[in-house]
């Protein structure tokens, strides 16, 4: 049986404009989906658009079009942004599509139908900006904008019956909620009575939405339409087999402002259906601009198409992988981009494939030389390079990517030292086979280095495989003796 792997980006707000933070989510699913690729797991990867509620139909009208062709109009801003950065995504969700509308009414004409829907009347004070009801705390906060009090007839989801039995699954399932901090911040919140959830707008307030099943006069709440698509994309309710081997999810990815709705709301909508819940929710932190939260209000908002023009796709994928700590917030700086990528990049990893490959084609005509009977230097290499495959591996299912990076860097760089002191340049007019066996250590070294680093880099990497003509395997020995290196310009020119 083929091992498998499921694992979801938030779908974005179709009226928002592609930020670094829905570049970071998308970027950290792609790295993961990609390891687990090569780790030669069979891999589905899901991201898409949430395209239904208020600020669509008011953006719409404002517009003078129907609600469907503004969305279509701003869709392509995140899929030619997601081509741009290299995301591999399987599958490209929008909520408009036909096949999620019927999952969401199947899903709501069950929960309904189980006695876990009920109408009643309800007087609260609602967010527009939010698009939900909030409680009378949550409107004394700052994140709350165009609050108005509200009586309407609406249907609610009994989410306070599943109160308790979600708190037991919480303490049950150690990697249900990641990290730590977040499950405990969950926890804490279900200490709390939780209350029931409004999950219906009348129509005759906002129409751009899912017809309820049974009620013709509403639509469905965008919370409770949106994170449906996590199931609708693996073929529930139409595929069994599809849905067999995709659900549940390894990792829902998220931004830690949507944790509640993803660790409360969406695991008792499932409780509900009798749908087995997934296996970790897992909430990254913010990107910070000098040390101030992005917002476009202040005006530090960073476009991430500003970058990748500028410096390249890959440098830009690598800085976010490993500038931030899974779980934790980061602070963007552009001085401390530029630092990581001379220093890291075209100063340790882009150096070294220089340095090799130009021996190779002074000394060696450009074919890579034998790798002969290795010295006890060389089978400490050998050594380190097994034990980095396995610790990539366990950190990478650990979610600790920035480490992972950490380790294949602190390897390239011992690989200078080796270099710096076999001195392969001096070496090679006494002892041209001595000196071959350094530079097929060095190489293989690197090419192992691009193997690991390639779900971080993939364009950057494959010229690094491409100018040793050489395959994917992480096992030692891959590269042929005798075969011909390919030209290459510099991988990462310095920035000055």
């Amino acid at each position: 049986m083929n091992k498998s792997f499921y694992i979801t980006t938030p779908i974005y707000y179709v009226n928002d404009k592609p930020h670094i933070g829905h570049a970071y989510t998308t970027i950290l699913a792609d790295v993961i989906a990609r390891f687990y690729r090569q780790l030669g797991y069979d891999t589905f990867f899901l991201t898409g658009l949430d395209e239904h509620g208020q600020k669509v139909q008011e953006a719409a009208i404002n517009r003078k079009i129907e609600p469907q062709d503004h969305c279509d109009e701003m869709a392509p801003r995140f899929i030619d942004l997601w081509n741009k950065l290299h995301i591999s995504n399987d599958d490209f969700i929008r909520t408009t599509e036909q096949r999620h509308k019927k999952v969401v009414q199947d899903f709501l004409q069950l929960v309904f139908d189980k006695g876990d829907i009920y109408k009643d009347e309800y007087t609260g004070l609602y967010s527009v900006s939010e698009e939900r009801f909030i409680t009378e705390k949550e409107a004394e906060s700052d994140n709350f904008r165009d609050i108005k009090e509200l009586k309407e007839i609406n249907y609610f989801f009994k989410m306070s019956k599943f109160q308790a039995e979600l708190v037991e699954y919480i303490e049950k399932n150690k990697n249900f909620i990641q990290p730590i901090h977040r499950r405990n911040e969950i926890l804490g919140f279900l200490k709390q009575p939780l209350a029931d959830l409004c999950i219906s707008r009348p129509k005759k307030r906002l129409n751009w939405g899912i017809e309820l099943p049974f009620d013709t006069d509403y639509v469905t709440y965008v919370w409770f339409d949106a994170l449906i698509n996590y199931v609708t994309a693996t073929g529930y309710g139409k595929d069994d087999n599809l849905y067999n081997k995709w659900w549940p999810a390894n990792y829902h990815l998220i931004g830690k402002d949507i944790l509640t709705t993803h660790a409360v709301y969406w695991p008792t909508m499932l409780l509900s259906a009798g749908i087995t819940l997934p296996k970790t929710i897992f909430a990254h932190g913010w990107w910070l601009s000098e040390s101030a939260k992005m917002s476009k209000s202040i005006g530090n908002v960073v476009n991430p198409l500003d970058l990748i023009e500028k410096y390249g796709v890959d440098p830009v994928r690598y800085y976010l992988m490993r500038e931030m700590v899974l779980g934790q917030d980061a602070n963007f700086t552009m001085e401390s981009f530029i630092k990581r990528y001379n220093s890291d990049l075209a100063n340790d990893f882009g150096n070294l494939l220089n340095r090799v490959s130009t021996l190779i084609k002074k000394n060696y005509e450009g074919i890579m030389p034998e790798q002969g009977s290795k010295m006890p230097e060389d089978e400490e290499v050998v050594e380190s390079a097994n034990q980095l495959v396995n610790n990539v591996d366990k950190k990478v299912k650990q979610m600790k990517i920035n480490e992972s990076i950490e380790e294949i860097m602190q390897f390239v760089r011992s690989i200078n030292k080796y270099m710096e002191d076999q001195k392969p340049w001096a070496l090679v007019k006494d002892n041209k086979s001595s000196a071959g066996r350094i530079l097929y250590i060095a190489g293989e070294s690197i090419r192992i280095a691009a193997v690991l680093l390639s779900p971080v880099m993939p364009n950057r990497c494959a010229e690094v495989l491409y100018v040793f003509n050489s395959g994917r395997s992480t096992n030692w020995g891959e590269l042929k003796s005798g075969s011909k290196l390919n030209d290459h310009k510099t991988l990462f020119p310095r920035i000055q």
